[in-house]
């Protein structure tokens, strides 16, 4: 199993004096950090107008990191794809994949904040469908051979061709799956898929459930599933203190920076996003003794390598780690960033690290 690091850039918690700008720097200097500490992938995701994360460009973000980097994998968590033309996407990243030497591991969604998608003018409760019809965009882009046309309910032209195509052939991209529309999308189009654990949990039982119910979808197309992976918020800890705060800072995580974005409106939501009001629900109500390995990795190295040995067992081939959610210090970030790659990551296989430095840096300040 491999490891990542990942972030969501929430930044917008009470009394905060930290800047977006500021926070975006200590996210560029945490992601090359875990190419040198040889994780195997930076996850990055995308959020506008400073509210649930203050990176609207993973692409210059990860463009940048490319340079800076040698070994590590370079991911959007996710691609915002609806307030985006497809054909604009598929140029970008296929350029950065190129340019990288063929290490970007594309991924995208839908969202589900209906205040990222009007000031783009961009009809949130179509979102399944615009999703839809721009991924399979994005995918002739990639792999079509010459000039093609497309003639849909959202995009419409005619005898194109894009270029650069990506180095990897193909570049199979990563479909972000909340619900069993994600899913259905990812299995039919033979693609990868990307599990938030505790909405997995709540949408299919568990994880192991989802990663099941993904095999059934990609089986009734009579294949194989491509890779499933999961992101996780995760904090070591030592002792009753360091534990407390782990679990305060995810649910101030939770009821400050996150539950805000979610739909919540029974009158409002979309069909296609109405299991959005039960996670609300249950956000809201989450207390600290309800946070255990359905949502969040925390407690001593022991305990946390326990943990990803069962997601490892239902079938995650790739667990990408949220250690900067809640407000947490940079300085604390890179040494949990640490603790991991020296604590936890030697007990899984060596193919979970990268053939990157033999040396753990130690953590700068």
């Amino acid at each position: 199993m491999k490891f990542g690091y990942f972030t969501l850039s929430d930044n917008r918690y009470p009394n905060n004096t930290r800047t977006a700008e500021q926070f975006l720097h200590e996210i560029y200097d945490q992601a090359v950090y875990a190419d040198q500490i040889g994780m195997h992938s930076a996850w990055v995701g995308e959020h506008h107008f400073n509210l649930l994360g203050i990176n609207p460009c993973p692409n210059i973000l990860l463009s940048a990191l490319a340079a800076a980097t040698k070994n590590i994998r370079l991911a959007p968590a996710v691609v915002l794809l609806p307030v985006h033309h497809p054909l604009h996407v598929a140029e970008e990243w296929a350029t950065l994949d190129q340019l990288s030497g063929g290490r970007v591991d594309f991924a995208a969604g839908r969202g589900y904040d209906a205040a990222e998608y009007l000031p783009f003018n961009v009809p949130f409760d179509r979102s399944a469908n615009i999703f839809a019809e721009g991924l399979d965009i994005l995918w002739r882009a990639w792999t079509e051979p010459g000039k093609w046309s497309h003639h849909g309910e959202f995009y419409n032209f005619d005898d194109i061709e894009v270029r650069p195509h990506p180095l990897q052939s193909p570049m199979r991209p990563f479909v972000a799956c909340f619900s069993r529309i994600s899913m259905e999308l990812a299995a039919r189009n033979d693609w990868n898929i990307i599990f938030a654990p505790f909405a997995a949990n709540m949408v299919y039982g568990s994880l192991g459930g989802a990663v099941s119910a993904f095999a059934e979808e990609c089986a009734k197309h009579g294949r194989k599933p491509r890779q499933s992976s999961c992101s996780y918020f995760i904090h070591i800890t030592d002792d009753a203190e360091s534990d407390r705060y782990g679990r305060d800072t995810l649910l101030s995580y939770f009821k400050d920076a996150l539950v805000g974005s979610f739909p919540s409106n029974p009158e409002t939501v979309p069909p296609t996003l109405r299991y959005f009001l039960e996670i609300v629900k249950v956000l809201n109500n989450m207390k600290s003794e309800d946070l255990t390995n359905r949502s969040v990795l925390i407690g001593s190295p022991e305990k946390i390598i326990e943990d990803l040995r069962m997601i490892e067992a239902s079938g995650i081939s790739e667990v990408i780690l949220y250690f900067n959610y809640g407000m947490k210090p940079h300085a604390l970030v890179k040494e949990q960033m640490h603790r991991f790659m020296t604590d936890i990551a030697p007990a899984f296989r060596s193919e979970s690290i990268h053939a990157g430095p033999q040396r753990i840096p130690s953590v700068s300040h």
